[in-house]
């Protein structure tokens, strides 16, 4: 792939999608097959950068992990809720993904030595220190290599004797996510009881879903005030794992924008455990047209002569959207606003910021107050061609992709940065434009 990519328009289409399974359930699967009581198979896993990292980990931890030829399944031999003995310290490095550092630094609590978890300087600047001072308040022993509060860490596996935790408003629910998924491994089980608001609470619930068909079943209430996971095993599981719904956005929001057309994503309804599933809410918030199935979702464009309308929404339940949802903001009428994401900051870049400059260059006004993001259309929505910056982040490159499929001269520098989960997707992106005679992208 070269540096930059150009972004053609295309005229109206209509798609049958099944995107590549999800990054956020990949390694969800991998990790609790790996501490599960048998061997797994978890089917159509991503391949990607971020994937990639967690099943190299998983590797060099001692977890024998086999894919097929044809990458399409991986089996794991689970541990039965530990880790193989490290006899010599054990080097990770996850690059950038925040999932495989946030979760394998609680995993690594569970085995028998040393292991110093690293990655790009990036993964440096993200904050850990919430989910290390839990761990160690359930009994981990983990020093900060450079700066406190920080990655690179050391880990010194000895076991974790759990119990409970108040747990105040975290960074990201990632940290969440990684103490429930040790937490049948803790001696005394593990009591979250949350002091405030969840964060990002659909990955949560997203984590006790795969959790509960993995054999492990949590005691929790609603709204979410505390979560009790008893001592326990998780079983071994034939795991199919669903398209990417975060990766799918993209394509219906491109079916939002282009008028008469119309996007169908495959394997993903009203029984997905992805909270970003519900995007598709929000274009029909917007006045895109929704038909949602119980495994198929389709959006529509708006019906002849109705704009797409702008929004005031709270993201807070699924701030990678909240890119996206930028992008189609350019061309609705009213301003957007995006509220309560403020956890962006703290993302593969500045999410907040690098989306206040790109979208300025595209001829938006856009106003950031405390957590809050509010896009102003550019005038007559009038897109000013422009050389995109990516930031290194794979969300903003797919998703300011879309606004070059109905805005001409939009280039997007640093495409590769989308391996991280999604190596297809420009290809993909372009075989929407191709005639309707052409076979639709990822027929089964």
């Amino acid at each position: 792939m070269t540096d930059s990519i150009a972004i053609s328009p295309i005229g109206p289409f209509r798609a049958r999608l099944r995107p590549p399974g999800s990054k956020s359930l990949t390694n969800r699967a991998l990790l609790l097959a790996a501490l599960a009581d048998g061997e797994s198979v978890v089917r159509r896993p991503l391949l990607a950068d971020d994937t990639q990292r967690m099943y190299d980990s998983l590797c060099a931890l001692g977890i024998s992990c086999r894919p097929s030829d044809d990458g399409s399944e991986i089996r794991v031999t689970g541990q039965n809720g530990r880790l193989p003995p490290a006899l010599e310290p054990v080097h990770l490095h996850v690059g950038n993904a925040g999932t495989v550092m946030r979760f394998l630094t609680a995993a690594c609590c569970l085995g028998q030595g040393a292991y110093v978890l690293r990655g790009v300087e990036r993964m440096h600047q993200r904050p850990i220190g919430q989910l290390v001072d839990a761990l160690r308040c359930l009994g981990a022993r983990i020093d900060y290599l450079e700066r406190e509060g920080f990655p690179p860490l050391r880990v010194h596996g000895t076991g974790l004797t759990g119990g409970q935790l108040d747990m105040p408003p975290t960074l990201s629910s990632q940290y969440i996510s990684a103490l429930l998924q040790v937490a049948p491994s803790c001696q005394r089980g593990l009591t979250l009881r949350f002091t405030g608001p969840v964060t990002s609470k659909p990955y949560v619930a997203m984590t006790l879903g795969l959790m509960r068909r993995f054999g492990v079943t949590a005691q929790t209430d609603e709204p979410l005030r505390h979560v009790h996971v008893p001592p326990g095993r998780y079983h071994s599981l034939d795991y199919l794992v669903e398209p990417d719904a975060s990766n799918a956005s993209y394509f219906l929001a491109a079916a939002a924008l282009l008028p008469n057309s119309a996007c169908t994503i495959e394997g993903l309804g009203k029984g997905s455990l992805q909270g970003d599933v519900g995007f598709a809410d929000v274009l029909h918030r917007m006045g895109a047209g929704l038909v949602f199935g119980s495994d198929f979702v389709t959006v529509m464009a708006p019906p002849a002569g109705q704009p797409l309308r702008g929004i005031d929404v709270d993201l807070n339940n699924m701030p990678d959207m909240a890119q996206t949802l930028a992008a189609v903001a350019l061309f609705a009428h009213g301003p957007t606003t995006i509220r309560n994401v403020g956890n962006l900051r703290v993302k593969e870049t500045d999410r907040l910021e690098a989306l206040r400059i790109e979208l300025t260059k595209l001829g938006a006004r856009v106003d950031i107050v405390n957590d809050d993001l509010t896009i102003h259309p550019p005038p007559n929505h009038q897109i000013t061609p422009a050389s995109i910056d990516t930031y290194d982040d794979h969300r903003m490159a797919m998703s300011l992709a879309i606004v070059g499929l109905r805005a001409p001269g939009i280039v997007i520098n640093n495409p590769r940065c989308v391996e991280k989960t999604f190596p297809q997707y420009f290809d993909e992106l372009a075989r929407l434009g191709e005639p309707p005679s052409a076979p639709p992208p990822y027929r089964d």
